[in-house]
């Protein structure tokens, strides 16, 4: 560390804003990091020219600037624009500032523009200035005393990324522990209360259809990793439910907390039917701990509300708007609370997690895998003729129509056996049965076993007159069931004869299973044993045959047989795992009623029908897609016995015995022994005929008292159904009226489309009209000048053809005048010739005399003496011209010459430079060698001069004080070597680091002084 005058402010202005977006509940924040440490301006309004005028300042040493210019550490700048609601933060851009242009005296500030804007449309940009100040204030210790933290303590969460802050869960003491556990030792409960909800009918699609058992409907979200729901309810329109507050303990403090929840994502509450989520709303927690809000050490921070459940992809679906008022709303409060504040809740609890987790913890997880919602809300107690937990179990339930009608039948059973009758307070009205159909799977029927349940029960009673009375009095008590005259006894077989092309990629041992409750029995009907089947093959099922006896109105039977398939399950039987459903078959019964019908005589004589039907049928897997798996075979016939004879069928019970369930009864009493006959009673006097009577009466009493039991469960039943119409009625009322809502936003949607579209009509039908006045003026236009250019065209041609006349007349007067003209040349040179030999004889008769020939030569010499002087002028003219081009020449070459020498003089003197430089550090590297050469020499001589001092002692005094001058010199040689060596070394360290960092040349100032040194020390050590 330097001392306190090279101590530096790394001070950065930032003072304006410019070509920012106006966004009136948004505020500007500038956020600035160095050196791991970030500071940030106040918050300022997000407007065109925000003004943030704020200095930040971060405190260095000169060496430590030295290093980060060298690492080019930057200086980044993050623009934020927070929301003034939920303080969401959204990043706007970032400036990167070069810290090595930063210079002590004061800079201009300059414009920067963001990068990576969110702003497209505009280039925002802020006004920033740099420069470094020195930092010679003296601290004074009251204000690190009362103002400033301790320096010690921010160093532990200055280096924290809020990316690795986690929550870590403490199963022994039940807490979150974030941040380290040896700072952030505070404890605070964060709570989330779902207090009530309102119009949620508004969140069910137009398209969704009402179910037939009611719906359950919860609020899920996760809190800190944990799966948080509240309690079911059913009612959309009023939901009652009550609030639920679910609490976690955490372990940190302040600003970690502070910096954990910015970071974190907005709570998100799903409105959930089963699997699906109907809607979600959004909470932002990040504001909860704010950097100036110190509340939460004297009372809880809390973010509550109604919030807006928005439907899933609403964009996608493109749903209209929904006015104000009807919008789908929940209440929500999260509270942050510091453990030992005293905190009021916003709502009562109903369920808070005590237990070892922080969190009640529910299994529902709307959103993520989702498993398939169960059709039975409560469980059933199983029947006598249910199969044996072995068997698998049966998914036939499934099908609603299925599932309502054994839940119908199963209700009817339980509900009959909750009525009991007072037979000596005792005895128990049998269950009732379905008024209509009554069946039995591989047996008759009780209407073909109806005389053997009339026989007497008691075999060894004496067979007297009485015995008749008395069996039918106990058959008739026995229970019964009433049939409609119009009931028709019918029987209906079904035989699976085989099945084939199994896929499923292993081989299988085949079970099919299946139950039809309007057969009499719920009972599922399985073959047996299980058969091996592989692929591309086909087997023939055993115990595959089952006929069913039943009584039933025709069009009862037609209806179910429409409305309700038969499901053949196939399953494979596994000895050392669970069986495994593969598919399932439907089959459809109405095939059987369309099939031609054959006649056949009864085993009465009575004329009866049978219809048959066959056919192949596809099974499809029971999980994932709809694929094939196999094919199965079937035959199936249905006969009608005609109407039912009898319309009562009574049924035994093997738990209730006539002994118990009915007085014995009496013996008939035995005459006195008198020989005097007695007259013998009235058949109305006998005790069989009282008992009878009594029995008869105590029949009626009971009738009328389950008659009258019957008709308060219908009361009841007939309140219940009236209640759950009118809760319907309700929320179909609701959709209705959000239906005629979303379509009268509709119709207003398309009204103004229609108006759109009658104006676009218009201004289509103005456009048209005009382009077809344009097209027609466009067509007169082609037509003008079409007209035009075929005028001007027959006009050019006729030009053409006077032009060409015109030159053919002109060529033929042309080739007259060539023929007249060369007759007169012919002409002229016959004339040429004729004084051409007239001149020769001239001049032959001139050249004879003397004055001719004289007069001739000085002609002659004077045309030489003219072109002589011409010549001698030219060459004067040359001469000059010769002698300024060679003056040139010489110039530019001595001019080339001495511009040759500089440079060669400047790459020989640069040459030098380097060759002095490299004779330099060789020179250095030999003279370490040569230092470490001399330095092994005065060892080898120090150890010489030691073995002679041993040897000379009796020169010991003299050879002491020449060896002792002798070890002082050396010593003192090599110490200065040393040294020498050292500071060498660290200036050629000091410059090769210097020039390694590409800054730093050969020509700069520090390069060149360095250089010097080592060229100083190299003389001083070979001086030496």
């Amino acid at each position: 560390m330097g001392s306190k005058s090279d101590q530096l402010l790394i001070v950065v202005s930032i003072l304006e804003g410019r070509h920012f977006p106006r966004r009136p509940r948004h505020l500007l924040v500038v956020e600035t990091k160095f050196d791991g440490e970030q500071l940030a301006t106040d918050p300022v309004d997000h407007k065109d020219q925000p003004q943030f005028s704020t200095e930040l300042a971060w405190e260095l040493d000169r060496k430590a600037l030295h290093q980060h210019r060298l690492q080019r550490t930057p200086i980044k700048l993050q623009c934020f624009a927070v929301d003034v609601l939920s303080s969401a933060k959204e990043s706007v851009g970032y400036i990167i500032l070069d810290l090595r242009p930063v210079q002590e005296k004061k800079q201009t500030p300059k414009w920067y523009p963001l990068l990576s804007s969110k702003y497209t449309k505009v280039k925002p940009e802020i006004l920033i200035g740099m420069a470094l100040e020195s930092d010679a204030k003296p601290l004074t210790d009251g204000f690190k005393a009362k103002e400033a933290p301790p320096r010690e303590v921010t160093p532990a969460f200055s280096n924290l990324d809020p990316k690795n802050i986690t929550a870590v869960l403490n199963e022994e003491e039940g807490y979150h522990q974030i941040g380290p556990p040896e700072y952030c030792n505070e404890l605070f409960v964060l709570s989330v209360t779902v207090a009530f909800a309102s119009q949620l009918e508004q969140l069910i699609p137009c398209t969704m259809k009402l179910p037939e058992e009611r719906p359950e409907f919860f609020f899920y979200y996760t809190l800190l990793g944990n799966d948080v729901t509240n309690e079911p309810f059913t009612d959309l329109i009023n939901p009652n439910f009550e609030p639920e507050r679910a609490s976690v303990k955490i372990r940190s403090s302040i600003d970690v907390l502070r910096v954990f929840l910015a970071a974190q994502p907005n709570l998100q509450i799903h409105l959930c039917c089963g699997d699906q989520s109907l809607g979600s709303t959004d909470i932002s927690i990040a504001g909860l701990l704010k950097k100036s809000s110190v509340d939460i050490e004297k009372q809880p921070v809390a973010v509550e509300g109604a919030f807006t459940l928005i439907p899933p992809n609403r964009a996608k679906q493109k749903l209209p708007s929904v006015p104000l008022e009807l919008q789908p709303t929940v209440g929500v409060s999260v509270t942050l609370r510091k453990e030992g504040v005293n905190s009021q809740p916003s709502s009562p609890d109903k369920g808070q997690a005590v237990a070892q987790t922080p969190v009640k913890k529910r299994v529902v997880s709307p959103t993520f895998p989702k498993s398939p919602a169960p059709v039975q809300r409560a469980s059933r107690a199983p029947s006598p003729n249910s199969p044996s937990p072995e068997s698998p179990p049966s998914p036939l339930n499934n099908d609603p129509a299925t599932e309502s009608e054994v839940d119908s039948l199963q209700e009817d059973h339980r509900q009959a056996r909750q009525f009991p009758h007072e037979s000596n307070g005792k005895a128990s009205e049998p269950p009732e049965e379905p008024p209509v159909s009554k069946s039995q799977s591989r047996a008759k029927s009780p209407l073909l076993s109806q005389p053997s349940i009339q026989r007497p029960s008691n075999a060894t009673e004496p067979r007297h007159q009485s015995e008749a009375v008395s069996s039918a009095s106990i058959s008739t008590s026995a229970p019964k069931i009433a049939i409609p005259a119009s009931a028709h006894h019918f029987c209906f077989a079904l035989d699976l004869r085989s099945i084939k092309d199994m896929d499923v990629g292993f081989p299988v041992n085949c079970m099919l299973r299946y139950s039809y409750p309007f057969f009499g029995s719920a009972a599922p009907i399985m073959t047996n044993p299980p058969v091996e089947i592989r692929k591309n093959m086909e087997v023939f099922l055993p115990q595959s045959y089952c006929a069913f006896d039943f009584a039933a109105v025709p069009h009862q039977l037609q209806d179910t047989f429409f409305r309700l398939p038969l499901l053949v399950e196939v399953w494979h039987r596994d000895k050392t795992a669970k069986d495994i459903l593969l598919g399932v078959a439907r089959l459809q019964l109405s095939n059987v009623l369309t099939s031609e019908k054959t006649r056949f005589l009864g085993h009465s004589g009575e004329q009866c029908w049978r219809q048959t039907y066959s056919e192949r049928v596809t099974v499809t897997a029971a999980k994932g897609p709809s694929n094939k798996v196999s094919e199965l075979c079937y035959f199936m016939t249905l006969e009608n016995f005609g109407l039912v004879k009898t319309q009562e069928i009574f049924i035994s019970d093997s738990s209730q015995s006539a002994s118990a369930g009915h007085p014995k009864p009496v013996p008939q009493s035995q005459p006195p022994q008198d020989h005097v006959p007695q007259q013998e009673p009235e058949p109305r006097e006998t005790l069989e005929y009282k008992a009878a009577l009594e029995l008869e009466m105590w029949k009626e009493m009971q009738e009328d008292l389950f008659e009258n039991q019957l008709k308060q469960k219908e009361l009841a039943h007939m309140q219940a159904l009236a209640e759950e119409w009118k809760k319907r009625d309700k929320e179909r009322e609701a959709l209705v009226k959000k239906k005629v809502s979303e379509y009268s936003i509709l119709e207003e949607q398309l009204q103004k489309t229609l108006a759109d579209l009658e104006k676009r009509e218009k201004q289509l039908a103005f456009s048209e009209m005009e382009l077809q006045r344009l097209r027609k003026e466009m067509q007169a236009d082609h037509e003008r000048s079409l007209r035009e250019l075929q005028d001007n065209s027959r006009r050019v041609r006729e030009d053409c053809v006077h032009q060409v006349e015109l030159e053919r007349l002109k060529v033929k007067q042309l080739e007259e005048d060539r023929h007249r003209l060369q007759q007169q040349l012919q002409d002229a040179e016959h004339k040429y010739r004729l004084l051409e030999k007239d001149f020769l004889q001239f001049r032959d008769q001139q050249s004879t005399k003397p004055e001719i020939r004289l007069q001739s030569e000085i002609n002659l010499l004077n045309l030489e003496k003219v072109e002589l002087e011409r010549k001698l002028e030219s060459s004067t003219k040359s001469k000059l011209h010769y002698k300024q081009q060679w003056g040139r020449a010489l110039k530019e070459l001595a001019r080339l010459k001495q511009r040759e020498q500089e440079n060669a003089m400047a790459r020989l003197k640069k040459q030098q430079q380097e060759l002095e430089h490299m004779r330099l550090r060789y020179l250095a590297a030999e003279e370490k060698d040569v230092v470490k050469t001399e330095r092994q020499e005065l060892e080898e001589i120090r150890n010489e001069l030691n073995r002679l001092k041993q040897q000379e002692d009796k020169k010991q005094s003299r050879d002491e004080r020449d060896t002792a001058t002798g070890r002082t010199d050396g010593h003192h040689i090599q110490l200065l070597n040393e040294s020498l060596d050292d500071y060498l070394s660290r200036l050629i360290e000091e410059r090769d680091t210097l020039l390694r960092t590409g800054v730093y040349t050969h020509e700069d100032r520090i390069i060149s002084e360095l250089d010097k040194q080592i060229r100083e020390a190299i003389a001083n050590r070979s001086s030496k």
